[in-house]
């Protein structure tokens, strides 16, 4: 339900606060990166917070929670707004960075890698631009995701155990060593790789096929059809 939202969201906001920027450069694709991370917390905050949450539940006729929008209406009879946001601070933290380093790393490997209308290794090399750069932005922030987790989970069972962010890191140390931060971490970009490649590549795709019939000055006849998509600036969603 949230993916659908946050990926309109995170790209939406990621192209207009490029242009707002005014040049398409490294720099500017981590800040545009960045601001589309920050905002799209709004939804992926609460969304993370029922998933924790429907995942930890136990099964049967125990659970607590019959889906999301009953879990998230549970927490909110409880604890109001500050309970649906709970975590928003560690998401904020883990995704602003990550999608500077998202849009960064995809940016750099497109240039890199030569992605050109009309090559015949376009998707492939689309599938790989996403797909690392999936992986590099978890690598990035990987750790506050366990703290963000921890911290969504805390109280499930139980009297809460955490005041916040740094209790949290301190008290997982503590217990568990610092192979606490990467718990996770394989099967996590096992599904970034697929997910993200997938997710770039079919944006790249549609958009260039949606600006295929951007305005032109009147009376200037129209280009002749390319062989493959329009990629005006491959680089550059």
């Amino acid at each position: 339900m949230g993916l659908t939202f946050i990926n309109a969201l995170v790209f939406g906001v990621q192209g207009n606060t490029l242009r707002a920027l005014g040049q398409d450069s490294p720099p500017n694709q981590f800040l545009a990166g960045a601001a589309a991370g920050a905002i799209q917390c709004v939804i992926c905050c609460p969304m993370e917070l029922a998933k924790t949450r429907l995942q930890l539940q136990d099964a049967g006729p125990a659970r607590t929670y019959k889906g999301s929008l009953d879990c998230l209406a549970q927490i909110y009879q409880r604890e109001g707004v500050r309970g649906i946001n709970r975590g928003m601070a560690s998401t904020l933290l883990r995704e602003t960075p990550s999608f500077g380093v998202y849009f960064l790393t995809y940016d750099v490997l497109t240039r890199m890698l030569g992605c050109e209308p009309g090559d015949r290794l376009l998707v492939p090399k689309l599938l790989l631009a996403g797909g690392t750069s999936g992986i590099m932005s978890w690598l990035s922030t990987y750790p506050v995701d366990v703290v963000k987790s921890r911290l969504q989970a805390d109280g499930l069972r139980g009297a809460p155990r955490y005041s916040g962010i740094l209790d949290c890191v301190r008290q997982s140390y503590q217990a568990e060593g610092w192979r606490v931060f990467t718990r996770g971490l394989a099967s996590t970009l096992l599904r970034a790789f697929p997910v993200n490649a997938a997710t770039f590549a079919t944006v790249t795709v549609v958009l260039s096929y949606a600006r295929g019939e951007e305005a032109r000055p009147e009376g200037e006849a129209a280009p002749a059809a390319p062989a493959g998509p329009a990629l005006a600036q491959p680089s550059s969603l």
